[in-house]
Formats: C-alpha cells, sequence, structure tokens
C-alpha cells in the first residue's frame, strides 16, 4: 500500500512541472485523491460490498469532479491532471505509468454486462478532452491527441488525433520519450485538405499549359452553328 501512494506521489512530481511540494501533491492534488478514493472503493467491491464501493465512488465524484466506478482496474503510476470531468467505467483497464488529461471519457458502446469499456496499456498519455470508446485496446507508449474520439483498436508506440481518430505511425519506432507539446501532433484531415488543393493547383497548371497550344480561330472560321447572329 505505502510503495501504491509512494508511486502515486512520484508519478506527480515526475509529470507535472507545477508541483513544488510533496505537502502540496498530498492536499492540493484531485488526481491523487481520486486515485485514493478509487483504491479504497475498489478494495470494497471486490468483497461484494457493492453499495459501499458506490456510494465511495459517489463521493469521490462530488470531493474531485472525477468519477470513477468502483471495479475499474488502475495499474500503478497512474497519474490524472486537473482532472476535472473525466470519467473511467466499470470494465476499464488501465496500465502502469498512464497520464489522462481533464474532461477525459474511458467509456462503453454497448448496454450488455460484459468486457465494453477500453484497455489502457502502459506508458499511456490521453490529451484533454479525448474519449476513447469501446472494448478494445490501446497499445503501450500510445499517445491520444487532445479531442479525439477513438473507436477502434490503437497499436502500440502511436499517435492518434482527429474524429473519428485516426492512427498516426512515427516511422515505426518506439516513442522513447514522452513530449507534453501537442502542437507538433500532425492532422490528417488537414494533411489531406493540403493535399487536395496541391492537386487542384496542378490540374489548374496543367489547363492553362493545354490552352497555350490550343489555336484560337475566329468567328469566321467556326462553323455556322457556332456563329452568332447579329
Amino acid at each position: 500500500m505505502f510503495e501504491t501512494l509512494r508511486r502515486d506521489i512520484q508519478a506527480a512530481r515526475d509529470r507535472d512541472p507545477a508541483v513544488r511540494s510533496t505537502l502540496e501533491i498530498l492536499f492540493c492534488y484531485p488526481g491523487v485523491h481520486a486515485l485514493w478514493l478509487q483504491r479504497l472503493a475498489h478494495w470494497f467491491w471486490m468483497r461484494r460490498f457493492l453499495f459501499v464501493g458506490r456510494f465511495i465512488s459517489h463521493v469521490n465524484r462530488f470531493l474531485t469532479g472525477i468519477e470513477i466506478h468502483p471495479a475499474a482496474r488502475l495499474g500503478p503510476g497512474l497519474f490524472i491532471d486537473h482532472g476535472m470531468g473525466v470519467v473511467i467505467g466499470e470494465t476499464t483497464e488501465v496500465g502502469e505509468n498512464v497520464t489522462i488529461y481533464q474532461g477525459v471519457t474511458l467509456g462503453g458502446t454497448s448496454l450488455e454486462r460484459k468486457k465494453r469499456h477500453p484497455t489502457i496499456g502502459d506508458n499511456v498519455v490521453i490529451g484533454a478532452g479525448a474519449k476513447i470508446l469501446g472494448p478494445f485496446m490501446v497499445g503501450d507508449n500510445s499517445k491520444i491527441g487532445s479531442s479525439s474520439v477513438v473507436v477502434n483498436e490503437v497499436p502500440p508506440n502511436s499517435v492518434v488525433v482527429g474524429v473519428p481518430g485516426r492512427v498516426i505511425y512515427r516511422d515505426g519506432k518506439k516513442v522513447s520519450q514522452m513530449d507534453f507539446d501537442w502542437t507538433d501532433l500532425p492532422d490528417p484531415v488537414a494533411q489531406a485538405m493540403q493535399c487536395l488543393l496541391n492537386r487542384m493547383q496542378e490540374l489548374e497548371k496543367e489547363l492553362e499549359e493545354l490552352k497555350g497550344h490550343v489555336p484560337q480561330n475566329s468567328p469566321a472560321d467556326l462553323p455556322s452553328s457556332f456563329r452568332r447572329e447579329g
């Protein structure tokens, strides 16, 4: 238990440049508080004290603005930054050293009582407002861009952006170090639009070249059916 608490505090220290002291983390970080309350709720849930687990989860949401179902399985080293509006569903599984920003939803797409929420691999970063919906895997070392909506499986070492989320590979190389500058993430829609604009420019250029090779006929050379009567 103490090792888990230590990792929670260390995760906040490592991944939030605004941290000034351990005391600040202990008393002023709702993401850390939400993890501790969820682990307590999970302990009761696994021992079939279902109402107690749900009630603690409800209090957790009231105090922190973060809703985590007591049945969700959260790995060590998870850091929820800011956290307001984060929702983590019942059958969600989160790996080690995951970072989640505010407004993230790890949700389901089915009403059946089965695995219906995502499984998040190790070292994944999920940007603010992202929605990951469905019972699929998000591979290790991946990044989910802010406000993306992910509805399909994500391979390891990938970057996902857009609505719906599209996977952008970085030359197939493993993401060894995660930066947090989301302005560097590619936009597949903008790239597609740029390709269309480039193609339009090429076609316009070809059309101008063809016009230069077409002889300019005078009205007298045109068939009588094409002449305008004055």
